[in-house]
C-alpha cells in the first residue's frame, strides 16, 4: 500500500482505527472499528460523514467552456444554470460508459468535473485531447478534499460550520460557496445529503467540526451498501466500457435531443432497437447474500450475471444488481436463482430502489 496516493485525512483514518484499502489508486477508509452496518445505521437514521477525496477534480474554464463539456458529456448542460450540478456520463463512441460524472456548472465559462479517482486521468485525456484553442482542463485532484455528509440530520450538522447559515435554500443539485467550501445538495446514499469541496490544507478542521456535531465517520464498505440499495451503479462493476448506460437503466442521464455528445449515434441506435440485456434488481427470498460476477439462472439456464451484490442492513437480505438477457423474457417480480458458490439462492427480479429514497 506504500505507492497508494492519501486523503488529506489519512492521519484523522489512522487515529480513528479505520480498516484501510485501496480504491482507485488511494488508500481509504473501508470501515472504522464499529463496522460498517453501524456505518450505514447512522446513515439512515442521524448522519454519516465519508471522505471520499479520492474523486478526481478537473476545472475546465475558458470562453464557452459549459458549451463544450455539453458537447461531450451526455447529460444536457442546458438544462441547468449556473450553481447547479449535474450527473452525466462521458461515454466511448461506441457507447459504452469511459465514467460517469457530477459537473457543477459555475458558469458559461467554467465547469467543475468531479469523475471516479480511477477514471479521472482518461476523463481529462479526453478533454484535453478535444478541447479548442482557449480551453482549459485543470487537474485539482490534490488541491481539493471532498467530504459527504449524508443522512436525516445532515443539514444540521452541515450548518454548525457556517454559523447557522440556513442550508434550506439548497435545491437538491444545487451548490454554493460558503467561506471557500462549496456545499452541493447531493450524494451517493439515498439521504437527505450534502457534499463538501473542501481546499486540502482546511480538510482536517473542516472533518473535525462535523465529527464533534454529532456526524458518525463512515467507510467506503457502507457507502456500497447504501448506493446498492437504492440501486445507484457503480462505475466497472453496474456500468463500463461493455455497459452502456441504455443496458444500465441509466438513459435518463442521456439528452437525447442534443446534438452532439460522445456516443451519441451508437447510443441512440442502440434505444432504437432495444439493447440486448437490461440491469434490474434481485432480492433474495431465501439465506445468502449474492456478490458480483455471479451466474443468474432460470430454468437452469443462464439468463444473466449480477454486477453488484450485498447484504443489506436495513432489509436484512442479500440484493444484487444484474445483467439480465432481454431474449430471456424476464419480468419484474418473477423468480430466478443465483450461483453461489456452488448453491442456487432464489430471488425476485424487482425494480430498484429496494428501500425507499429520503432525497427531497
Amino acid at each position: 500500500m506504500d505507492d497508494l496516493l492519501t486523503s488529506p485525512l489519512h492521519d484523522r483514518h489512522l487515529a480513528l482505527g479505520a480498516t484501510l484499502g485501496a480504491f482507485g489508486g488511494w488508500s481509504m477508509p473501508l470501515s472504522y472499528p464499529d463496522g460498517t452496518v453501524a456505518e450505514h445505521a447512522a446513515v439512515r437514521d442521524s448522519v454519516g460523514l465519508f471522505d471520499v477525496s479520492h474523486l478526481g477534480k478537473l476545472a475546465i474554464t475558458g470562453a464557452g467552456a459549459a458549451e463544450f463539456v455539453n458537447r461531450c458529456f451526455t447529460a444536457d448542460l442546458g438544462k441547468i444554470g449556473p450553481g447547479h450540478a449535474q450527473y452525466t456520463l462521458c461515454c466511448t463512441e461506441q457507447g459504452g460508459v469511459v465514467d460517469d460524472i457530477i459537473v457543477y456548472l459555475v458558469g458559461s465559462d467554467e465547469v467543475l468535473a468531479v469523475p471516479n479517482a480511477a477514471n479521472a486521468a482518461r476523463v481529462a485525456e479526453l478533454l484535453r485531447a478535444a478541447a479548442p484553442d482557449g480551453i482549459t482542463v485543470t487537474d485539482r485532484h490534490r488541491e481539493l478534499a471532498v467530504l459527504a455528509v449524508q443522512g436525516p440530520a445532515s443539514p444540521e450538522v452541515v450548518s454548525t460550520l457556517f454559523d447557522g447559515a440556513d442550508l434550506g435554500h439548497l435545491d437538491y443539485m444545487a451548490f454554493h460557496d460558503f467561506e471557500g467550501v462549496r456545499v452541493c445538495r447531493t450524494g451517493y446514499t439515498g439521504e437527505q445529503g450534502y457534499e463538501l469541496l473542501v481546499p486540502a490544507a482546511d480538510a482536517g478542521k473542516v472533518w473535525d467540526a462535523l465529527v464533534a456535531s454529532g456526524a458518525t465517520p463512515a467507510g467506503l464498505g457502507a457507502r456500497d451498501t447504501l448506493r446498492t440499495e437504492m440501486g445507484y451503479p457503480l462505475h466497472g462493476q453496474d456500468l463500463s466500457t461493455e455497459i452502456s448506460p441504455v443496458q444500465a437503466g441509466s438513459g435518463w442521464a442521456v439528452g437525447w435531443a442534443k446534438p452532439a455528445f460522445w456516443g451519441r449515434d451508437a447510443l441512440l441506435a442502440e434505444k432504437a432497437a432495444g439493447p440486448a440485456r437490461r440491469l434490474r434488481g434481485l432480492r433474495a427470498t431465501g439465506r445468502g447474500v449474492p456478490r458480483p460476477g455471479m451466474a443468474v439462472l432460470r430454468g437452469g439456464e443462464q439468463v444473466g450475471v449480477t454486477t453488484s451484490g450485498t447484504f443489506s442492513p436495513t432489509l436484512k437480505i442479500g440484493i444484487a444488481l444484474a445483467l439480465i438477457d432481454s431474449a430471456a423474457g424476464v419480468a419484474l417480480d418473477d423468480t430466478v436463482t443465483v450461483d453461489v458458490r456452488g448453491r442456487q439462492l432464489e430471488c425476485t427480479v424487482v425494480k430498484p430502489p429496494f428501500v425507499p429514497s429520503h432525497v427531497r
